[in-house]
């Protein structure tokens, strides 16, 4: 035969103290004391007698008490395993296996038994221009930050008033699913997995111990970031529930677009104005680096679209052991807003190339040399 729930033996709650145990078991040990019942209630009142005596036995020691709300009959019977302590190592093993699929993933058990989460991380968008991102910079940045509550000084419960234990998990912040042989736990839905209650909260911060604030924050950033990247500031991130460890803060990188210059890794490419007289004839031209100016020369005939490189003017990346390179890109300009003497500088010009062009292409006379 199945034994009956101790608490329900004595008819006391799960949060009992030890003296309402001793008063409920003194109350039945009268009523079914064998010297009390005779006749053919004596069996029935035995029997009573050693269910009440058993039970307080296992509620009024301490450990075999938490055995028991824990593991059940079998976390206090000597003959499974050694009682508590050998069913404790298989049946913690099932425990944490069912805690991470039931809500105990994000936790881990502090002090007391008690479920402590992590906080959560938070990401801050920050913007740099290219020469920064290059270069590097130092910044600060305003971000959310938790301060103590100075009406409740951190308790969350309004001044004059105490949180109470959780009468729900016992203070523990955990509660168990008893399912045939295993028992599951998982965090207290009355508590939260705090193990506190508070009836009255404070009305500063509505019971939650901390008052939301900005606090300023000095950031690095290191040179030859690129756009995308994160860099983690840890412990700046959210605080944590029960005593847990805050999050982390990821703070991530977005470059502005830079007028002249486009970024590709750790090269640079720009697009350098030649005009149409220096594509013509050639000619030294000054191009933009990020560290200043830089002189190329420009052959005779050079094409629009045509790229010259300039090595080691790009950028150097946080991971790379050289800089990159310089892509600069030849853009002709056409000459605008031109006087008459320029047209007809120009069209002179025009007929020449044509007049040449047709010279070569036209074959000679007879009696006439090519």
């Amino acid at each position: 035969m199945s034994k009956r729930d101790f608490y329900e033996v004595l008819g006391v709650p799960k949060n009992a103290s030890e003296d309402e145990i001793k008063k409920a078991y003194r109350k039945l040990a009268m009523k079914y004391h064998p010297d009390r019942n005779q006749g053919d209630a004596a069996k029935g009142a035995e029997d009573k007698f050693k269910e009440a005596k058993e039970a307080y036995e296992i509620l009024c020691d301490s450990s075999r008490r938490a055995a028991y709300d824990q593991y059940g009959h079998a976390g206090v019977d000597p003959n499974m395993r050694g009682g508590a302590e050998g069913f404790g190592g298989f049946a913690e093993a099932f425990g944490d296996i069912f805690g991470d699929m039931f809500g105990g993933a994000a936790g881990a058990r502090g002090r007391g038994g008690r479920q402590v989460y992590r906080g959560n991380d938070l990401s801050y968008a920050m913007e740099v221009t290219l020469e920064e991102a290059a270069n590097g910079k130092d910044a600060q940045i305003r971000i959310p930050s938790w301060d103590d509550c100075e009406t409740c000084h951190g308790s969350g419960a309004k001044p004059g008033t105490q949180p109470k234990t959780c009468g729900t998990c016992q203070g523990s912040g955990v509660v168990q699913m008893r399912q045939g042989f295993f028992a599951v736990q998982q965090s207290c839905p009355h508590c939260r997995g705090t193990g506190k209650i508070i009836p009255e909260p404070c009305t500063t911060c509505h019971g939650q111990g901390k008052i939301k604030s900005q606090k300023t924050l000095e950031v690095k950033i290191p040179a030859g970031i690129d756009d995308g990247m994160r860099i983690r500031s840890t412990g700046n991130g959210e605080p944590g529930s029960n005593g847990g460890p805050p999050g982390d803060l990821y703070i991530e990188i977005r470059v502005k677009k830079h007028e002249i210059f486009e970024r590709d890794g750790d090269d640079l490419h720009c697009e350098v104005p030649v005009s149409f007289a220096t594509a013509a004839l050639g000619g030294e031209i000054e191009v933009p680096t990020l560290a200043g100016k830089a002189a190329i020369d420009i052959p005779e005939g050079t094409q629009a679209g045509k790229q010259f490189r300039l090595r080691g003017k790009g950028i150097k990346g946080v991971r790379a052991s050289y800089p990159g390179d310089l892509y600069c890109h030849v853009v002709v300009e056409t000459p605008v807003k031109l006087t008459e003497f320029q047209r007809k500088l120009l069209k002179e010009f025009d007929e020449s190339l044509k007049k040449g062009a047709a010279s070569i292409r036209r074959p000679p006379k007879p009696g006439q040399t090519s």
